[in-house]
């Protein structure tokens, strides 16, 4: 008897070092593809080691850290899917018995672990530390400029307790939910972090529908878009002759001490303008024939069949929510996997599942950056701030927290949340993921039609004339700015 004993503890003890091996091979890599994106965008600084360059190196870890988390939330629920399919497919095969319930949930409890400690410790001390010079008086120093952050890190928690104490005070008067609002760890947290996973979904929800809609603009922009009924020549040879007349221009104006100034920073802003132009019409032209008649419309025929199929499980997951109550979202705490399949038709629906998460997972990364709001995150190669770097990973938490509980939400996937995923208190609120779930797919579908029906609305201005007045009233515009060959402003 003692010896099943002995067995057994060393058995779970195998299996628990198992777990964390495998938790720490996976987040290593995960942190190891974040530090080198980071250090792609970041921009360059000195290599001369001073106090705040220790202190940026210390945000970047920081940084690294907290987009390795994201990373782990993105693939959180498809690694949970596809495992469950595995073990369906292979219950008896001995090479994948390291694959069960066990590291699935411990994946899901350290994703939601680590994602309240980046968001309410790692991100915010990082922020802080970066803009702390020590308090007036003291010795300055790397000393004094983390006991300003800690500081700060003190007084931000108390204000953010005291206004999710005064928020659960004023929707729940019970006296229980008061006193227990005053046990931290079990009811203060959980809430708040509800509260900010139903941001999230918000955010997401703002974000995936433009994001869809861009996702054709950006495509068409890195693809190269088939010639009918066009002069590629014709074009280029009309580009080269506005270039070699912009370029008389500003070699006239620099030489004339009256034209320069904003001038001449404008002729150099239209030169540009005209080289991308003359760039992308030379790579129509050197592009290949399949590059140009059969990639571009696979790709777009690609995007839109994603677009629809994901607006069509929405409208599908309305449906179930208003005749069956086993389409709410809601958790599980069920260690088993690989018991049952979620999935109608198997693997191909698992896998078409994750693709559609991973495809409205960049929808909303592209949506949230094409926001004239958050335009100013938008990083730029070699040439971004330590500060923009740690709103664009705080931004990126965000949203990659907030997908597992949106692709369940919309009834993308039937998978059950597990850990705290599955105890946010707003889950349970029929109105509210009713709402979600038509709102999706109002404003999905409205952003498509808007985006389709563009070119229609612009023959219709022309038509009526209406064109010449919205391009007299914008200077920005890319016709407007066009010269003629002789080098002269065209008037309309």
């Amino acid at each position: 008897m003692e010896e099943d004993d002995v067995t057994i503890r060393e058995q779970n003890f195998h299996s628990q070092v198992r777990e964390y091996i495998i938790c720490f091979l996976l987040f290593a890599v995960l942190y190891i593809v974040s530090y080198f994106i980071i250090t792609r965008y970041k921009r360059k600084s000195d290599d001369h080691e001073d106090e705040d360059a220790v202190v940026n190196r210390i945000s970047l870890y920081l940084c690294t850290f907290t987009l390795a988390v994201s990373g782990g939330a993105v693939f959180l629920l498809p690694f949970s899917i596809i495992s469950n399919e595995i073990l369906l497919s292979f219950p008896k095969n001995y090479y994948i018995q390291w694959l069960n319930g066990s590291l699935i949930h411990g994946l899901w409890n350290l994703v939601s672990l680590f994602s309240n400690l980046c968001l309410f410790v790692l991100m915010p001390f990082a922020y802080f530390f970066l803009e702390s010079e020590g308090f007036a008086g003291s010795k300055k120093g790397i000393k004094a400029r983390i006991l300003e952050t800690f500081v700060m890190l003190f007084l931000l928690a108390l204000l953010i307790l005291g206004i999710v104490w005064v928020a659960s005070a004023l929707t729940d008067n019970d006296a229980a939910s008061m006193e227990s609002l005053y046990d931290l760890w079990e009811f203060y947290l959980p809430y708040l972090y509800s509260c900010i996973s139903l941001m999230g979904g918000l955010l997401l929800l703002m974000c995936t529908p433009v994001g869809l809609s861009r996702m054709f603009t950006i495509m068409g922009q890195l693809l190269v878009k088939p010639t009918i009924l066009e002069d590629l020549d014709e074009q280029i040879y009309c580009i080269h002759l506005q270039e070699e007349a912009l370029q008389r221009r500003l070699n006239g104006s620099s030489s004339n001490t009256y034209f320069r100034g904003s001038s001449t920073q404008q002729l150099n802003k239209e030169l540009d303008n005209i080289r991308n132009q003359r760039n992308k019409l030379e790579r129509r032209k050197k592009a290949s024939g399949w590059e140009k008649n059969l990639l571009y419309p696979i790709v777009m025929l690609i995007l839109l069949a994603g677009t629809t199929i994901s607006v069509l499980m929405v409208a599908f997951n309305i449906l179930y929510l208003l005749v069956d109550e086993t389409a709410m979202p809601k958790g599980s705490t069920d260690r088993g996997i690989g018991n049952t399949s979620l999935s109608t038709f198997g693997l191909a629906q698992a896998v078409l599942e994750i693709i559609l998460m991973f495809y409205l997972m960049v929808s909303s990364v592209v949506g949230f950056y094409s926001l004239r709001v958050f335009e100013g995150l938008t990083p730029r190669n070699d040439d971004t701030t330590m500060t923009t770097i740690i709103g664009c990973c705080v931004s990126i938490l965000v949203l990659s927290s907030a997908l597992p509980v949106m692709s369940r939400t919309l009834g993308i996937t039937r998978f059950d949340l597990l850990g705290d995923f599955g105890r946010f208190n707003w889950l349970g609120n029929f109105y509210i993921v009713l709402s979600y779930n038509l709102l999706f797919a109002v404003v999905t579908t409205l952003c498509l039609v808007r985006k389709f029906t563009s070119a229609v609305r612009e023959e219709l201005l022309k038509a009526l004339g209406l064109d010449k007045l919205q391009l007299s009233n914008s200077p920005t515009d890319p016709e407007s700015g066009k010269l003629s060959a002789n080098g002269h402003q065209k008037t309309l």
